[in-house]
């Protein structure tokens, strides 16, 4: 692909594309009219492709600390049937969103869960609540969104946010958990909440970065519950497991667990991916951030990829370390950056989950190949992502995908089909950009891009 791709290096690869869909996705007024709006077939998650003693070496870390690296000293999880209840102002798109996942975590995971309409006496509860973003980020400013213990509503979490109670590292048996949303955002952004913080609050609380194929992972391009997350949670709630358990005994338990529950996985002892350093972690915090300016962003993602190339790595650490010095590269800087962007794809196609770390780099390099008049490539790198895509339910992914695609059948003077593919796309867009307004929006600046390629192919 390097040949065919050579003239992109002339474009600045962090000008002229679509919103990152590594970050969240900006907060948007959520659709109000009655336009049809984009709803998911049948679940069908990447399913677990790692050796079992790999992903049961990830269960112990993702299991037994905290995403600031604080120790969890005892496993912890729900004991019997659990309902889940809403509070506050429920989106429209939320409940569907819900109800899909907990089918999924009863037929995925084995987890013994329903919704109610209002919590039972004495039932193990999980309490999903919707407030305005703002509220929530006056007191917790760099949240998303969040699931905290032994809480079921906002004002018991604000009363209880500097007490023991609510510290994950002090609970063995979960009774009680609090998921707090912002109900002011996209219809995707909220359904990629509940996906996390639910997954979260059933199970493992940390993240980690080099989890290709896992929600559990901060860089945001899993948006929904893969099918390692649901192996894990089966193994979660396994009965050789019990509330309590150290590390050691949950360790020497894990390998029967797995190899019962996944024979597939039986056989290599897989990878050993090593020890991620903390300030490799923050690096990559900082060129995600949206609140940095441009140079901290760029420096951050330099750090990172100098300590990965330090700590000699191979895998998606690395990959991401090359994506985001790409993404970020100033316009002087395009073809090494272009050449970055190709390892990092090649990296990614290598690794379990990290098909769709791909189809997303393939979009950016399609977005490049539109605005260089590159039709047929634009054709072929979207054709590549597009299944990945569906396969994931990441809707403003699709949608720009289908964008994309059109301008190029547009500029390859199909512009019937492209009509109709632009038409297809507006679903998908609303629900992930929040509203016809953003949707548009989206379209338009990617018909921008292949307009301009015209015009530079007119002169």
């Amino acid at each position: 692909m390097r040949s065919h791709l050579l003239a992109l290096s002339l474009v600045a690869l962090a000008a002229c594309t679509p919103t990152s869909e590594v970050a969240r996705l900006q907060a948007v007024p959520p659709a109000t009219t009655a336009l049809a709006i984009y709803r998911p077939g049948a679940a069908r998650p990447l399913p677990p492709s790692r050796p079992n003693a790999e992903m049961a070496r990830d269960f112990i870390e993702l299991g037994f600390a905290m995403e600031s690296g604080r120790a969890i000293p005892a496993f912890s999880r729900f004991e019997g049937p659990v309902t889940i209840v809403t509070r506050g102002a429920v989106p429209a798109t939320a409940i569907p969103d819900l109800d899909h996942l907990i089918s999924r975590l009863r037929a995925e995971a084995g987890i013994n869960v329903s919704r109610a309409d209002e919590a039972a006496e004495g039932a193990n509860l999980i309490t999903v609540e919707f407030l305005p973003r703002r509220q929530m980020q006056a007191v917790v400013p760099a949240a998303a969104c969040f699931v905290v213990p032994n809480v079921s509503t906002w004002q018991d979490f604000v009363a209880n946010r500097r007490s023991a109670a609510i510290d994950w590292t002090r609970v063995v048996t979960r009774t009680r958990a609090a998921v707090f949303i912002p109900d002011d955002t996209t219809p995707q952004e909220i359904r990629d909440c509940l996906h996390e913080e639910i997954g979260q609050a059933f199970g493992p609380l940390n993240d980690l970065f080099r989890l290709s194929d896992s929600i559990f992972n901060d860089d945001n391009f899993q948006t929904t519950l893969t099918g390692f997350d649901m192996l894990l949670l089966r193994v979660w709630y396994a009965p050789e497991l019990q509330p309590g358990m150290t590390r050691d005994q949950v360790s020497a338990r894990l390998p029967t667990l797995f190899n019962r529950l996944n024979p597939a996985g039986r056989g290599s002892a897989g990878a050993i991916a090593g020890i991620t350093p903390r300030a490799w972690q923050l690096a990559v915090e900082q060129a995600l951030s949206s609140d940095g300016g441009l140079g901290q962003r760029r420096a951050g993602a330099e750090r990172a990829l100098e300590m990965a190339r330090a700590q000699g790595w191979t895998d998606a650490r690395y990959a991401l370390s090359l994506m985001l010095n790409a993404r970020l590269a100033p316009r002087t800087q395009g073809e090494s950056a272009l050449d970055s962007l190709l390892d990092a794809a090649s990296i990614y196609r290598r690794s379990p989950g990290g098909e769709v770390h791909a189809a997303h780099i393939d979009m950016h390099l399609a977005v490049q190949a539109l605005a260089t008049g590159q039709t047929q490539l634009a054709l072929d790198l979207t054709a590549q992502a597009m299944p990945l895509a569906e396969r994931t339910e990441n809707a403003a992914f699709l949608a720009s995908l289908g964008f994309i695609r059109a301008e190029a059948l547009a500029q390859a003077g199909r512009e019937n089909e492209a009509e109709r593919l632009r038409l297809d796309s507006m679903p998908a867009a609303r629900y992930g950009f929040g509203s016809e307004d953003a949707a548009r929006a989206r379209m338009e600046e990617i018909a921008r891009i292949g307009g301009a390629a015209q015009r530079l192919a007119r002169l």
